[in-house]
């Protein structure tokens, strides 16, 4: 399996690394104010996969914040109170 994984990894390498070869022409992006940006085309798209995979983390950074708040009010209630935990045994034990 650990083989079949890494023939898996080298085969996708290969084929971003001939996508980069093949992308090499220069392009313009064209900004606000007619700012043009100029960069070949392989950088451009790593680029704006890059800003928007930085923006995704960014967007889930609130959810996750204040789903560890919640985890760590719930283990206070739960040290306040330490009989009110009732543990079920397994039925198969």
């Amino acid at each position: 399996m650990r083989a079949l994984l890494w023939a898996a990894r080298i085969v996708l390498f290969l084929f971003l690394l001939v996508f980069a070869i093949k992308n090499t022409e220069p392009v313009g992006v064209r900004f606000l104010l007619d700012s043009v940006w100029h960069a070949p085309l392989v950088i451009v798209l790593l680029a704006f996969f890059v800003a928007g995979a930085a923006l995704a983390v960014l967007s889930l950074l609130g959810s996750v914040f204040g789903l560890r708040r919640e985890v760590a009010k719930l283990k206070r209630e739960l040290k306040e109170r330490p009989g009110s935990l009732v543990m079920h045994q397994d039925p198969l034990a």
